[in-house]
């Protein structure tokens, strides 16, 4: 029998085996395509799996089962206590803000906290099992108790929120009239795929809002070129390479908090990338189109604009992951166009990649693919939801006490917008995303090919800074911090407070912010990110004033007239932005 060929929908030229004719092939993926509809993406037998592989655990462990009985009794005991005296018993995390309120303290309310801290212990201890398990496993099976026990809280039912349960007799009841008028507004907002208009924050018009003019299209990008804001601005212009799982606006959201205002008023060109937010149309386009005919791309529009400078290269999350790719492959041909590169809250690394680890495995991913396989892209809903359980008890079921039993409507935010303004992601590039960087991390294991070459970010010498971001759950900062272990450039690594989102938007002046702050010169030994955050001291203030510090010591120092405005195809912000 002749050897089949890999078929052209299977991202990363995974070859199949002999025996498997495409046409059968074709039914497998139908069949598997509904099954992963059904399921929003998330593979039951990951999961079955993940507790499969526990039970075979603790089965062949009686000292497990005797630990687990003691430890299950003690907690009893503790619950009984706290139950008995407000003083004593189970304490919540410091982190767990459901059970503050003084009401929490009376019977029998008070029980209810106990008993449900009780099985928070004592399930915190099982998932762990014998110390056998593999580490992924073990914090599968951690999540996903977390997730029923979130679920099943006492503060998420209003006949045992004391909270909930005191504004009802207080209103009369209106608060579960107001909540219930909520929850037919998020019903419809599901159901229509179409987030809710803002009356307050409107893009183009309160948010992303900086005067420019789009500059350059294609079918993955607009450019957008800010207007000047100074007489005279350095020579070298600031390109900005946003993530396209959202809209690039995180950067430029209200004018108070518009990082691309905040370059402009320091006296930079400052240009950025919006991405288009992609049909099924785009399926087949891979994570080497978003380098090509995305950040290559936009960098060759700049460098029309504003000839003979070197540029300024600034990527976010994704966005940053696709830069530094771009940036290696060019520093091994020789190119040398950048004159410094940085990364706010992007991975090179993905080996310690945070608790989106737990949805990355062989199994997961071809049911991924399957899914997208069938819609031609990851819809925005879906990975909005993956997000979502990711911080289930501050976003799904703190919301869902607020908004529906207490009949509290969110005040708006211009970040709470932007975060519901969600993207699709091709079919192809989602795929080649989560194979090649999550579940096989080739970028630092020396496996990633760009055009027949394997690329490596040491060859990069264009200077670094790096910013992580403390509670940051997406791209953890020591996952981040690893850019230092796999260059041996000039590199200033910032760790900030906040989270992904929240950290990185940190305007001069924004009460309670801090950073750390170190530099690593070439030749310089690694530092572990731990002895790191020990010896740098916290400083307070914006991180951003301290990276346009970095900035104007890695430019010429030479001052001029801003670069004229392209030939204009629409004002900022764009069309690609507005498509929902």
């Amino acid at each position: 029998m002749n050897k089949l060929l890999p078929l052209p929908d299977r991202p990363g030229n995974m070859p199949l085996a002999d025996d498997i004719a495409p046409a059968y092939h074709a039914i497998n993926r139908v069949v598997r395509s509904r099954i992963a509809q059904s399921t929003s993406g998330t593979s039951p037998y990951s999961v079955g799996s993940a507790w499969i592989d526990w039970m075979r655990d603790a089965a062949t462990a009686p000292g497990l089962g005797a630990e687990l009985a003691e430890r299950f009794w003690r907690d009893q005991w503790l619950a009984w206590l706290g139950a008995l005296d407000a003083e004593g018993g189970l304490v919540p995390d410091r982190s767990d803000h459901r059970f503050d309120a003084p009401e929490w303290d009376r019977l029998p309310f008070r029980f209810w906290k106990q008993s449900f801290l009780a099985a928070e212990d004592f399930w915190a201890r099982a998932a762990q099992g014998t110390g056998r398990l593999n580490r992924h496993t073990a914090d599968r099976i951690a999540f996903l108790t977390r997730q029923v026990l979130d679920a099943m809280s006492p503060s998420n039912a209003i006949a045992t929120n004391p909270v909930a349960l005191k504004r009802t007799i207080e209103t009369l009841g209106l608060n579960l009239v107001h909540g219930a008028q909520l929850m037919a507004e998020d019903v419809a907002e599901v159901i229509s795929g179409q987030p809710s208009a803002s009356g307050t924050f409107r893009v183009g018009e309160t948010i992303a809002c900086t005067p420019g003019e789009v500059v350059y299209r294609n079918e993955l990008f607009e450019l957008i070129q800010y207007r000047p804001t100074t007489e005279k601005v350095h020579a070298e212009p600031v390109l900005i390479v946003p993530a396209w799982i959202m809209k690039y606006y995180i950067l430029d959201l209200s004018p108070e908090n518009s990082m691309v205002r905040f370059l402009l008023d320091q006296g930079h060109t400052v240009f950025c990338i919006s991405w288009v937010n992609p049909t099924a149309e785009l399926r087949e386009k891979g994570l080497d189109a978003y380098r090509r005919h995305g950040v290559l791309e936009a960098l060759e529009q700049v460098n029309r604009i504003c000839p003979d400078q070197k540029v300024h290269a600034c990527g976010y999350c994704l966005g940053g992951t696709i830069l530094a790719i771009t940036a290696a492959a060019m520093a091994g041909k020789g190119d040398d166009r950048f004159a410094s590169i940085t990364l706010i809250a992007a991975q090179t690394d993905f080996t310690e990649a945070g608790e989106l680890m737990l949805f990355v495995d062989e199994t997961q991913v071809g049911f991924l693919e399957d899914l997208m396989w069938s819609q031609g892209y990851l819809d925005s809903a879906q990975m909005a939801e993956t997000f979502q359980f990711l911080k289930a008890r501050d976003l799904i079921w703190s919301r869902h006490v607020h908004r529906y039993l207490m009949g509290e409507d969110e005040r708006e935010f211009d970040i709470a917008v932007w975060a519901k303004d969600a993207t699709r992601m091709p079919y192809r590039m989602h795929s080649e995303y989560l194979r090649g960087l999550f579940l096989e991390n080739r970028l630092t294991a020396g496996r990633f090919d760009v055009e027949g070459r394997v690329i490596a970010l040491k060859d990069i010498t264009a200077p670094f800074f790096v910013l992580g971001t403390e509670r940051d759950h997406i791209a953890p900062w020591r996952s981040v911090y690893k850019a230092a272990l796999f260059t041996n450039n000039d590199l200033t690594f910032a760790l900030t407070g906040g989270g992904h989102n929240g950290g990185v938007l940190s305007e001069p002046g924004h009460k309670g912010r801090r950073y750390r702050l170190g530099h690593r010169t070439p030749g310089k030994r690694y530092m572990d990110p731990d002895t790191w955050f020990r010896n740098h001291e916290p400083v307070e203030g914006s991180w951003w004033e301290a990276w346009a510090d970095w900035l104007n010591r890695q430019s010429n120092g030479k001052k001029v007239a801003p670069p004229e405005m392209a030939a204009s195809l629409g004002a900022a912000p764009g069309q690609y932005v507005l498509v929902h």
